[in-house]
Parts: C-alpha cells; sequence; structure tokens
C-alpha cells in the first residue's frame, strides 16, 4: 500500500440535503471535514414531484470549489431516481422524485407481465412503488421517454455533467430492479418484457472504476487544477454506508439510518427464496462482490415530516421529552407505504393508533416517542427476519448514517433487538466515498481493511441490551395482528 496521504472530495447527496466533504487519508489516518452543505428541495410542479437537480449541480460545484485541491472526486447519493438524456446528451426534464404518486397501480400492471415470483427471481428485488422498473413502466408512453436516448441514475448523471463520461456505477443500478443479482449484469429479459428499451442503459461501472476527468469548463468554475479523475465509489449512499461499518468479522447486522432505516445483512451471495420474496427482504449490490440484504424501513423520515408539521422544533426539545413517555404504548407499521408521500404525518401516525385500537398519541412528545418506538421495532423485525432466512446469524448491530447520532433510538434499538448496537460512524456514506477512492490510490486494502481504519480513528458509542425482549416481542406481536 501507499504510504503518501491524499485528498478526496466526496460528494454526498441526500433526500433533503447536499455536502461535500474533504477527505484525507494515509495507511493509519482518516480525517473528513464538511467543506460545503446545501439543501435538496424538491419542487411540486403541475405535472408532479420533481428534483432540482440544475441546484443540486450548482451546490456541487460551489462544494468542490470550497474543498479545494484534491487527488479524486467520488460522489453518491439516494437510488432508484435517474435523468433521461437525448440524443445530444441534454436532459430531457428534471428528475422525477421517487415519492411522486406516477407509480400507482402501476405493480398490478407490471406482475401481470412478469409474475411476482418470477421478477424476484430475475431481479432479487423488493416489491416498492419507487423502484425505477415501476416508473420506466409508468412513463413509457411520455414524451421524454420518446426522446431518450440514455438513462443515467443521479450519481452518474452528476458525474457525466462533470467529465462528459457516460456510465453506471453497480451498486446504485442494483437498486433499479434492472439489474441481476448473480450475473450483476442487466436483466435485458426481464427490461424487454416490460417493453423496456435495454439501449437507454450505460455501460456498468463498478466501485473503483475510473468515471473520467473534470472537464475544462468545472476545472475554471471550481478553480481546481487538472487533471482531476472521477473515481466511480459505491455510488448509493447506502453501500457506501455499509461499506463504513465498522465491523471486525461478518457476524453483523447494519442499519443504515437516515431518512430511511436500511436494516439487513452483508451476504456472499443473494437469497432468492420465495419466503425471502415473500417477506420483501431486498438483495442490492455492494462492495467486493457483496449482496447488501436488506429490508426498506420508513425510518427517520417520520420524524422529519412531523418536525416540519410542527415548524421545525430542534431535536434536542423532542427527543428527551419523548424519553419521559412510557415505552411502547404506540405503535405503528414504520414500513408502511401509506407513510411515504409528505404531509400531515403527526396526524396521519395519530389516525393510524385509532384505527388500530391503540392510545392516541396526542402530544409532540408521545407522537416522537411512538415514532422512535416504532423504528426500534421494525429494526428489530428485520434484523430477526434476515438472520432466519439468510442462515446468518449475527452476534452486533451497527448502526451508521444520521440517526447514529439519536441515542434514544439506537439505545431503544439495542433494546429491542437484544443485541449491542454500534453507533458510528454518521457521516458513514462519505467516510465509504473516500475510502473506495483511496483503495483506487493503493492506500488502503479490502473493506476489512477500511473498516478497521474507520473503527480506529472514529468515535462510536456502544449500547447493551437492558433487560430481556419480552415487552418487544409482545408488542411486536400486537401490530402483527392489526
Amino acid at each position: 500500500m501507499s504510504e503518501a496521504v491524499k485528498s478526496y472530495a466526496a460528494v454526498d447527496l441526500g433526500a433533503s440535503s447536499g455536502r461535500v466533504m474533504a477527505g484525507r487519508v494515509g495507511p493509519g489516518s482518516l480525517e473528513l471535514t464538511e467543506a460545503h452543505r446545501f439543501p435538496n428541495r424538491p419542487v411540486r410542479v403541475p405535472e408532479g414531484l420533481r428534483w432540482d437537480v440544475l441546484g443540486l449541480y450548482t451546490g456541487v460545484l460551489d462544494g468542490l470549489r470550497a474543498a479545494g485541491q484534491v487527488d479524486s472526486v467520488g460522489i453518491d447519493t439516494w437510488a432508484v431516481d435517474y435523468g433521461l438524456l437525448d440524443a445530444d446528451g441534454a436532459l430531457l426534464g428534471n428528475p422525477v422524485h421517487y415519492r411522486d404518486a406516477r407509480t400507482e397501480g402501476i405493480a398490478e400492471a407490471v406482475r401481470a407481465t412478469v409474475p411476482a415470483d418470477e421478477l424476484y427471481a430475475a431481479t432479487g428485488l423488493q416489491d416498492a412503488p419507487f423502484n425505477t422498473l415501476y416508473r420506466l413502466v409508468a412513463a413509457r408512453t411520455s414524451p421524454q421517454t420518446a426522446l431518450a436516448k440514455r438513462l443515467l441514475l443521479v450519481p452518474d448523471l452528476i458525474a457525466y455533467w462533470l467529465t462528459g463520461e457516460q456510465g453506471t456505477e453497480l451498486t446504485n443500478a442494483s437498486t433499479t430492479q434492472l439489474i441481476d443479482p448473480v450475473t450483476r449484469d442487466w436483466a435485458h429479459g426481464i427490461a424487454r418484457r416490460l417493453d423496456v428499451d435495454p439501449g437507454l442503459f450505460a455501460p456498468l461501472r463498478q466501485p473503483g472504476d475510473p468515471a473520467g476527468v473534470l472537464r475544462p469548463e468545472v476545472l475554471e468554475q471550481t478553480g481546481l487544477t487538472g487533471p482531476v479523475p472521477v473515481t466511480a465509489v459505491a455510488s448509493h449512499d447506502t453501500a457506501s454506508a455499509v461499506a463504513a461499518a465498522p465491523a471486525a468479522d461478518e457476524r453483523f447486522a447494519y442499519i443504515c439510518t437516515g431518512t430511511w432505516s436500511l436494516a439487513g445483512l452483508e451476504l456472499d451471495a443473494p437469497v432468492l427464496t420465495e419466503a425471502s420474496r415473500a417477506a420483501n427482504f431486498t438483495n442490492e449490490l455492494g462492495l467486493d462482490g457483496t449482496v447488501r440484504y436488506l429490508r426498506n424501513i420508513m425510518g427517520l423520515w417520520l420524524l422529519q415530516e412531523c418536525v416540519r408539521a410542527w415548524g421545525d422544533p430542534g431535536l434536542g426539545e423532542l427527543l428527551p421529552a419523548a424519553e419521559s413517555v412510557p415505552g411502547l404504548r404506540s405503535v405503528v407499521d414504520a414500513g408502511d407505504p401509506a407513510f411515504l408521500t409528505p404531509g400531515r404525518m403527526p396526524e396521519r401516525i395519530a389516525e393510524a393508533c385509532r384505527a388500530s385500537g391503540q392510545p392516541v398519541p396526542e402530544s409532540r412528545a408521545e407522537i416522537t416517542r411512538c415514532v422512535i418506538d416504532s423504528l426500534a421495532l421494525a429494526h428489530r423485525r428485520a434484523v430477526e427476519e434476515a438472520q432466519r432466512l439468510a442462515d446468518h446469524p449475527v452476534d452486533v448491530v451497527h448502526i451508521v448514517g444520521g440517526g447514529a447520532r439519536n441515542a434514544l433510538l439506537c439505545r431503544l434499538t439495542a433494546d429491542a433487538c437484544g443485541l449491542p448496537v454500534v453507533a458510528g460512524p454518521a457521516e458513514a456514506a462519505a467516510f465509504g466515498n473516500v475510502l473506495v477512492q483511496a483503495r483506487a490510490h493503493g492506500i488502503v486494502g479490502d473493506r476489512w481493511h477500511m473498516r478497521d481504519l474507520i473503527a480506529r480513528t472514529q468515535p462510536l458509542t456502544r449500547y447493551e441490551p437492558r433487560g430481556d425482549t419480552a415487552r418487544w416481542t409482545a408488542a411486536q406481536a400486537r401490530l402483527a395482528e392489526r
């Protein structure tokens, strides 16, 4: 491995904000600082909910200028969303937001052509209305689709604007429901059966592959001196975050917490059984040929929407108040698609509790406690079922991402799972992004070396489970009955 210390820019775009992080990596050192943060505000226009991708790109350019001279740039974002390009490489409209309602009823139309068991066997992906495949089927007759010559997922679109090179990174492509998790290639047969043009797909890239160099115009806009390479990282932010989970061996579960909670295991091969499909687990691809076997849970979106409805009070006020509320008084299914769309979240949570015959949370503290309890319960269920379905027992749960800062959520997850929880790093996606770039330069080794470097250099908090899990078992049974 190289003895040099190098500098990297990690472009890390989340569903509510974007940032450019500046990382410095040496054989035994790892530092990460925030160079620039900017909002990611979806825009509702008459035709639906859209991403302001031009605003995001401007934030990226500003962030690269703030980061200063770097040895490489990597990009990770959320999954499933994409832009369509015409024959000249121009973007055909702002990308549709995954919370847009355009896919209502599309899953039924897809299953009429490709039965659910066949689709799962071919792609290993959960049944979710926001999957890229459903979105493409919904848009088959749109004017944009008629003109489209290329589809690029959001991180690949940003990379294309930075470099002029087109490609699709594999870990993010695996979230589209258009990748075969066994061959790790595009599922051309599924695409053709559903009248999706396979010619739209760009060549696949692996994490660590070169993705071009910054164009002269970008160098001028950012003040950087070229050549500056762009390196394909694990461009799905969850894949980058899992790569940065500071685990010491394979007997771990992970929960990547933020707007979503992604809870599951890192495996060597996909689980494509009927039981896995029925449990709605997904097989997404990760670093070093691994599979991220996980379940999507609505995550801190529930609390974020409540906070927005309440006028943005601080979590420093809400969480201590919630901690004083009796636990497991009321819980909701944190994976219920009914909570997917924005708006009226406190009322919708109260309505769900009322409909299921539970005490209705009324105060902000009670609603916050209901959300945190519900997330911990959903984490427990996902970790338990993943172990059973994959026949892969675990000894510890690693919580990474923004939720690692939420002590109440981490502590209740340990109690619910009956397993120790190690929380951190909160900036896991950016760390994973930077470390894959460093690996491409020979500074670090495989993902276990990356994880060891995280564990040795970053602050982590360990939560031991308190008492038995009987109350959580009872709450889970009550929820299952409704």
